[in-house]
């Protein structure tokens, strides 16, 4: 009975021995593993946009709150204005070659370098937000805007929009087609090609430029977003009258910049929460602008005096019709404009006609 004991004793021991050998083994993993899962990554991200600047400058910032936040601090994302670290328009450069990790801009700044950007900003006449982005999502755009932009080693996603935009600030009333000739605009993208051939001259500047620009006469007229952010940077100091509607940006699309490389450095749950995160923050943008444009506007008019007005229908016409010259022109001489803009016009078709008989026949009835 004794010797059955002290082997029973033996046998629990040695239980006893091998399960905190075997705890000790499966803590050491978990410990490794938690180790591994905690690894930090700091990045920055440069910005076409003003330091905090309300709307598109403070979506790079909620950008990386958010990913802060989701990831528990594991992936940190320091955000730097225009001019900080580089210029506005060096944005794209810098990420691809991975000086920076991220960027947060206009996939419109960057036509001198890939001419098929502006597609995946705003086109005059084309897609709203709410369409841009169930083309981007759910219609193929995503992946032809990868494929565009995978010469360069980056990975691009929606980071913002703001809705449909005002037409823009003019020091002198636009009452015909003979009223644009001469004057020099701040307008970027294809609609700065549109002006230019309508008589007028477009002028690429960023957007802290703007208003020292329209106060002092090197350009006689600016468009920037609307009513929310325009009142911010006092344009309405600057220039009496205010044109709608947004003919040239109607619904454009900010883009997240990602250095490809430095993407594919992440683990899969940080990629997850990045590209998550920008989605969010996209939606939650246009949200924002949705919610305080026309507040804005009121107070533009009854506190500080603006005019507004709608652009003459031959002026309107007009920029149509050179804008749909100019598509033609650049999908006859750039294969990847080709492509993309098949994908968006047929888009555009099937999405026009659901919603002459849904969104455009709601807004008639209200």
């Amino acid at each position: 009975m004794a010797s059955f004991k002290f082997c029973k004793v033996k046998q629990n021991l040695i239980i006893l021995l091998s399960s905190i050998f075997l705890f000790s083994c499966s803590s050491e993993k978990i410990s490794n593993t938690s180790n591994e899962i905690k690894e930090t990554f700091k990045w920055r991200m440069v910005t076409t946009w003003p330091k905090n600047y309300p709307g598109v400058g403070l979506g790079a910032e909620n950008l990386a709150k958010l990913v802060n936040e989701m990831s528990d601090g594991r992936l940190q994302i320091k955000v730097f204005g225009n001019g900080e670290l580089v210029p506005a328009l060096e944005v794209f450069d810098t990420v691809s070659r991975g000086s920076v990790e991220m960027g947060h801009g206009a996939a419109y700044y960057w036509i001198g370098k890939v001419p098929a950007a502006q597609f995946f900003t705003a086109i005059p006449f084309g897609l709203n937000a709410q369409e841009m982005n169930a083309w981007l999502h759910y219609g193929g755009g995503q992946e032809l805007w990868e494929e565009l932009y995978e010469p360069f080693n980056l990975i691009p996603m929606a980071g913002g929009n703001t809705g449909v935009q005002m037409a823009g600030w003019f020091n002198k009333e636009i009452n015909s087609l003979n009223d644009l000739k001469g004057i020099r605009m701040r307008i970027p993208g294809m609609a700065g090609e549109v002006f230019t051939r309508a008589g007028g001259e477009a002028v690429l500047m960023p957007g802290s430029e703007i208003f020292t620009n329209l106060q002092t006469g090197v350009i006689d007229a600016a468009e920037w977003i609307g009513p929310y952010n325009d009142l911010t940077f006092g344009f309405h100091q600057a220039a009496k009258y205010y044109y709608y509607p947004g003919w040239h940006e109607p619904g454009p699309t900010l883009e997240t910049l990602v250095n490809k490389e430095a993407f594919n450095s992440l683990p899969k749950d940080l990629q997850v929460i990045l590209v998550t995160a920008s989605r969010a923050v996209n939606q939650d943008m246009l949200d924002e602008y949705t919610a305080r444009n026309n507040q804005a506007l009121i107070s533009l008019i009854n506190d500080h005096g603006i005019e507004l007005r709608k652009l003459p229908d031959d002026v309107l016409a007009e920029f149509k019709k050179i804008t749909d010259e100019l598509l033609l022109e650049m999908i006859e001489k750039d294969d990847a404009s080709r492509k993309i803009y098949k994908s968006l016009s047929e888009f555009q078709k099937n999405v026009s006609d659901y919603h002459e008989i849904s969104e455009k026949a709601l807004y008639d009835l209200r």
